[in-house]
């Protein structure tokens, strides 16, 4: 399969990438500007996600698209717009006859056990409620908009760090999936391993799922 991941150089996008190339997938690694994070086995594109015109000549051609770019403030100095990025990637995506995207989204937007998003819940992080807030409107622009594409938008664990590469996860929809101790937590490696195993084997087409541990 061919794949191109966005935000190649992120914490979740450098993984996704080596999980694709140790498949055996071809993956063109697209960000805004050069770095060393990206996976020498991977052909390195510049481009600019708000922008149709530069997507479009990164994506065409590909089998899949991963969107893995960040809601955090960049080398810009300040955070992209996650809606403007959503609508952006569906314009090219069509554009380059790519019927394929997964984007990797927030888990703000998950519902708790008394069915209240998280975002809405008292308590939510202040330091991280402006990030969570644009996933959920690029959530709801992918629902609404993103008919013509087979997206896939993928809601990691309430908690996501570093850890061990178990390849074992569970899946959920718009609940949080936690564990008999109420904790959230993926690895960013499995949640890479999630990643493509939905671009392998698709379950969640024009849906939103969540994985945990």
């Amino acid at each position: 399969m061919n794949i191109v991941v966005l935000g190649a150089t992120g914490n979740i996008g450098r993984r996704v990438v080596k999980e694709a190339l140790d498949r055996g997938h071809t993956v063109t690694a697209v960000a805004r500007s050069p770095s060393r994070e990206v996976d020498p086995r991977a052909h390195f594109v510049q481009a600019d996600a708000t922008n149709v015109d530069s997507v479009v000549s990164a994506v065409r051609g590909a089998d899949a698209v991963v969107n893995a770019i960040s809601p955090r403030p960049g080398s810009a100095g300040k955070p992209p717009s996650m809606v403007t990025v959503a609508r952006t990637l569906l314009s090219a995506l069509a554009k380059a006859g790519v019927k394929r995207l997964l984007v990797v989204g927030g888990a703000g937007s998950l519902q708790g056990p008394d069915g209240v998003q998280l975002v809405d819940a008292p308590g939510f992080p202040e330091a991280y409620k402006a990030e969570a807030l644009a996933q959920r409107d690029a959530l709801a622009v992918y629902r609404t908009e993103g008919a013509g594409l087979d997206w896939t938008y993928f809601s990691p664990a309430v908690e996501i760090g570093p850890g061990k590469r178990t390849g074992k996860y569970r899946t959920g929809g718009d609940q949080v999936v936690a564990d008999a101790k109420g904790r959230s937590f993926i690895s960013y490696d499995d949640y890479a391993v999630a990643v493509v195993d939905e671009l392998e084997k698709p379950r969640f087409l024009r849906k939103r799922f969540t994985a945990a541990w």
